[in-house]
């Protein structure tokens, strides 16, 4: 509905972006339907809330107020994935959403999503996926909406 007001390409951008700060609130609170502990809690929120940000152990765990060892440990008890490997899952997902749902180009992307260039996130890309950007965008572009889906 909100769409249908907006007149000028910047106001669209601007809607872009809030859907994907909604968009990632949404699947952490997904993420969290399973019983975790206030620390990985705390700690999966700001992961969701900076995925375009560069996000280091030692910040979240000073953010949390843990040890960086003990909040590792415990990370990896409760999800089954290490914090960095987690932090780059949700990245790739949203990248994967991006590639499907947006037009925005491969180093956007890269960009929004803090990789260093777009040449490593092309390169990790492939290594999650199997595919690059580009494939991957050729192949899924707008998945399931066609005929109402």
């Amino acid at each position: 509905l909100k769409m249908d007001t907006l007149q000028t390409v910047d106001e669209v951008k601007a809607l872009h972006a809030e859907m994907f700060v909604f968009y990632t609130k949404e699947m952490a609170a997904l993420d969290k339907a399973e019983i975790y502990s206030k620390p990985v809690v705390l700690c999966i929120d700001h992961i969701y809330n900076h995925l375009h940000e560069t996000i280091r152990t030692e910040d979240l765990a000073a953010q949390i107020g843990l040890n960086r060892s003990y909040l590792s440990t415990l990370f990896k008890k409760e999800t089954g994935q290490s914090i960095s490997a987690y932090i780059l899952s949700k990245r790739m997902e949203a990248a994967q959403n991006m590639l499907r749902f947006s037009e925005y180009s491969y180093a956007e992307i890269a960009s929004i999503l803090a990789f260093s260039s777009q040449s490593h996130f092309i390169r990790v890309f492939r290594s999650q996926t199997g595919y690059t950007p580009k494939e991957f965008r050729n192949k899924f572009f707008r998945a399931g909406r066609e005929n109402g889906h």
